[in-house]
């Protein structure tokens, strides 16, 4: 692969990874019903808006799930895996699609799992930096990250004032990662 092309995969990737990554705090945000208001949340639903609202009309939502969100951050994994293919030089016929929708699945799955586990990473360290602080990306992090938290700390309650309920989920959510991986 060419200097220009792998160049070329580093950009598609990123800019579609983040893209996806939007799509995909918005659909956790509206689930966990965080701030509508919070300036990072009209950030993400402007961002995704331009795409996610013409799904929606023919997506509906299902028991409180945004399945729009959902359908588009597949699709857009998969568009963004077939890209990526056809920049290394790869013809979209020889790509089996459901090689495709398996890896966009895989893909999607850990991009889940990565938001979470740098969502708890740094809610730990502000917590030693700046207790108690506000921030509206911080409170984000804690409205998504909190109903995982709170179902944690009724097995594990917080001893001697440490919170141990951010650490058992990263360590739940690196073996999922290696789990994912495994497949």
């Amino acid at each position: 692969m060419s200097a220009l092309s792998s160049s070329l995969v580093f950009l598609i990737q990123t800019l579609g990874g983040l893209y996806i990554m939007a799509v995909l705090l918005r659909f956790l945000l509206q689930l966990v019903k965080a701030d509508f208001y919070n300036p990072i949340s009209q950030a993400i639903v402007k961002v995704t808006s331009p795409l996610l609202n013409p799904l929606r009309k023919v997506i509906p939502g299902m028991g409180g799930l945004d399945l729009a969100s959902l359908t588009l951050a597949l699709i857009l994994q998969i568009l963004l895996v077939y890209v990526l293919f056809m920049v290394q030089g790869f013809s979209a016929a020889a790509i089996p699609l459901p090689q495709v929708l398996i890896v966009s699945l895989k893909e999607l799955v850990n991009e889940l799992l990565n938001i979470y586990m740098f969502s708890l990473i740094v809610i730990a360290i502000a917590s030693w930096v700046a207790p108690g602080s506000y921030n509206p990306g911080l409170m984000l992090l804690h409205q998504l990250t909190e109903p995982l938290s709170s179902r944690i700390r009724k097995v594990i309650p917080p001893l001697g004032g440490l919170d141990f309920s951010l650490m058992v989920l990263v360590l739940v959510i690196i073996t999922l990662k290696n789990f994912v991986a495994a497949l």
